[in-house]
C-alpha cells in the first residue's frame, strides 16, 4: 500500500462528530478519505439501503445540520457553497459496510485504517506479499484473521 494512503490518526479524529449520543462520520468525510464524491456515495447507499439499518446509518435532520454547521465555522453560507441534501451520519458498524458496497481496495483499506489506526501499520508489516498475516503462532489467511471466508 501507498504510504500517501496511509491517513493519520488526527485525520480521522477530526472528522468524528457525536451525535444522537453516537460518534458518527459523515457522508462528506468518508467520500473525502475515500476518494470519491459525495454524491457517488451517497447513491451507493441509496441502492443498498438494506444493508444500513438505522444503528448503521441516519440522516441528519434540519436542526442538527444547522447546529453541526454553527459548530464548524468553515462552512460558508450562499449559494453553491453548502450541501443540496441532509448528510448521511455513519455509526461504526456503518463505516465497515460502506467498504463492502463501494467494492474498491482503497474503500477498504481506509476502513481499515479508521476502525483500528493503531494496530494499521502493525498489520501491514506483519501482512506478507501473499497476503498472509503473520501472528504469533504462525500465518493465517486475512479472512481466517477477520473470521471472513473466502
Amino acid at each position: 500500500m501507498n504510504s500517501e494512503l496511509i491517513l493519520s490518526e488526527e485525520t480521522i479524529s477530526n472528522n468524528i462528530y457525536y451525535i444522537r449520543n453516537q460518534k458518527v462520520m459523515l457522508d462528506r468525510d468518508l467520500a473525502a478519505l475515500y476518494g470519491i464524491e459525495t454524491r457517488v456515495l451517497k447513491q451507493a447507499v441509496r441502492r443498498n439501503i438494506s444493508r444500513f439499518p438505522e444503528d448503521f446509518m441516519f440522516e441528519l435532520s434540519k436542526t442538527e445540520y444547522d447546529s453541526l454547521r454553527s459548530q464548524i465555522v468553515t462552512l460558508k453560507k450562499g449559494r453553491g457553497a453548502h450541501q443540496k441534501y441532509l448528510p448521511f451520519a455513519f455509526t461504526e458498524h456503518g463505516i465497515l459496510m460502506l467498504s463492502s458496497v463501494l467494492n474498491s481496495e482503497k474503500a477498504i483499506q481506509t476502513n481499515i485504517q479508521i476502525m483500528c489506526p493503531d494496530s494499521y501499520r502493525d498489520y501491514q508489516s506483519k501482512t506478507n506479499a501473499s497476503g498472509h498475516y503473520r501472528n504469533e503462532i504462525g500465518y493465517c489467511s486475512n479472512s481466517e484473521k477477520t473470521g471472513k471466508s473466502k
